[in-house]
């Protein structure tokens, strides 16, 4: 007998199943948003089946996993369940990885397993071929293809049943994580918002709606539409860790570092007492590169050394290495400090998500702008050899990261070595190449993004006019960047526009209201401010 079944908002003991075709509340305990899902398990498995379909759409694996397991444990026809745990074991369906070989010997197990028990309703059982949709042959095919498979199979799914819900956010939530970062329609995403937004309005304490909202909108032409569903989704499911933190993927596209810093303090906090130290730890590099933004100098700091404590359980997730790479670079690169960059130590990470490179470009940018021209040039070589390392084993997207990395990196050594117009021809290619492609969700942003370097170039080389056109075509697509602005505020100073210096120059006094760093940029602004 199918139930429709919710969680509720609000921390109150369960009550009976409703044996009911319809979509009345049934709540259960847990601050995780509200979420309807049918199912024919027995009443007595609905508490936790149901906590585990809401901690499904706030990527809570950990909790996630052990909620579906304990409505086995009640249930042991409960195939559903299993269905729950290997949509668990896909990962991130938007970070372009997938399942790990662990995972996917989990998922794939969960999945002969919930064929094996045989659900009771054909709904179930096409929930279950839709999920085994991404697993089929997952040995020989490449994730973009099992991510293109899971995505038809799941609007199959919700056209199957129209009435379905849930279907249609499942069917949101992975057409979305088809979207390309180098196709600037945006196609996927506008599909994906087609379905959701309507839902939203109907449904606004649905946790998924509102995450994967936020996940839709997460880029620059249209970041400002998911400011909505970015508000919502903490107040939603405020014990799910990665709540706290989805929310600052929107505030850090439009530059409003306040909200990006309480969202990921809120994060890193129910990180670990979730027991998602991985989650944690890019909440943390969300954090540092919002309070660097702010000139929170100190703070920034603090948040890194608290990232770092943190002990990792084996194997180390790619999110997790990919933070501990970024953070002591961003911490050197953002405030100039060119020649702490230089020394930066190694960091082998295995090339996971290309973080190999991040520690090497930020080496290069610093020994150039140090003036070792041949540092410079040993990183950006070494660059190129992880960008076809990258290449070799198909990692496209990283390949293309690693790639401009390289080119700037070895524009700078150009630079350094004198050698100015072969610099700024390449480093005008760097940024035109980025400027294709879209930042992937692990990260924040680039460690320091190639348009604003191309500025800093320019400044450099005695053309703040074509500099003053970097900087701002560079504030479009990453606002309110510290360095973004007071480049602005400096090219203005040069070509003799005091007037839109010195608008600048408040911009950036009033984005670091209340900062005790005293950078000298931020010592500059207030002169000119007067």
């Amino acid at each position: 007998m199918l139930r429709y079944l919710l969680t509720a908002v609000l921390l109150i003991a369960a009550r009976p199943a409703q044996a009911q075709q319809d979509h009345t509340h049934a709540a259960v305990e847990g601050h995780l948003g509200t979420v309807a899902f049918a199912n024919s398990c027995t009443q007595a498995a609905q508490a936790d089946l149901l906590r585990g379909v809401a901690m499904l759409h706030s990527f809570w694996y950990s909790a996630g996993e052990v909620s579906f397991r304990a409505a086995l444990a009640t249930d042991p026809a409960c195939a559903i369940a299993e269905w729950g745990i290997a949509s668990l074991m896909m990962d991130n369906a938007l970070n372009g990885a997938g399942s790990n070989p662990v995972e996917a010997v989990k998922g794939q197990a969960a999945l002969a397993q919930a064929r094996s028990i045989g659900a009771s309703t054909q709904r179930e059982r096409d929930y279950i071929e839709a999920v085994g949709a991404y697993y089929r042959d997952f040995a020989t095919r490449p994730e973009r293809d099992r991510q293109a498979t899971r995505a038809s199979a799941y609007e199959a799914l919700a056209a199957k049943y129209p009435d379905d819900d849930e279907a249609r956010i499942f069917s949101a939530l992975y057409i979305a994580a088809t979207q390309s970062q180098s196709d600037q329609t945006y196609a996927a995403y506008a599909r994906a918002t087609d379905i959701l937004e309507p839902l939203f309005r109907k449904y606004p304490d649905h946790p998924g709606i509102a995450h994967y909202m936020i996940h839709a909108y997460d880029a620059p032409p249209l970041a400002a539409r998911g400011l909505a569903a970015a508000r919502a989704y903490s107040a939603i499911a405020p014990d799910a860790p990665h709540a706290q933190h989805m929310p600052s993927h929107i505030f850090t596209r439009v530059g409003a570092w306040t909200e990006s810093i309480a969202s990921n303090e809120r994060a890193f906090t129910s990180a670990l007492a979730g027991g998602e130290f991985s989650e944690s730890q890019h909440a943390a590099d969300y954090l540092v590169y919002a309070d660097l933004q702010l000139a929170r100098d100190e703070a920034a700091a603090a948040a890194a050394r608290a990232a770092m404590a943190v002990a990792i359980p084996a194997p180390v997730p790619a999110v997790t290495v990919y933070a501990r790479a970024a953070m002591p670079a961003r911490l050197l690169l953002e405030r100039g400090d060119w020649q702490g960059a230089a020394q930066l130590p190694d960091v082998a990470t295995g090339q996971l998500f290309g973080a190999d490179a991040l520690t090497l470009f930020a080496r290069a940018i610093g020994a150039a702008r140090s003036g070792d021209a041949d540092a410079a040039s040993r990183n950006a070589e070494q660059l190129g050899t992880v960008q076809k390392a990258l290449a070799a084993a198909g990692n496209t997207y990283w390949a293309s990261e690693v790639g401009i990395q390289a080119a700037a990196a070895t524009a700078w050594a150009a630079y350094a070595r004198g050698d100015k117009d072969a610099a700024l021809a390449g480093m005008r290619d760097a940024a035109d190449r980025e400027d294709r492609q879209e930042k992937h969700i692990v990260t924040p942003g680039r460690i320091l993004p190639a348009r604003e370097l191309l500025g800093d170039m320019l400044m450099d080389a005695g053309q703040p006019m074509g500099a003053l056109v970097a900087y701002e075509a560079s504030l479009v697509r990453e606002p309110n960047r510290f360095r973004g602005v007071y480049g602005a505020a400096r090219a203005a100073e040069e070509m003799g526009d005091r007037a839109k210096a010195a608008i600048y120059a408040q911009k950036l006094l009033d984005l670091t209201k209340g900062s005790v760093t005293a950078r000298p940029e931020l010592v500059w602004a207030r002169d000119l401010a007067g």
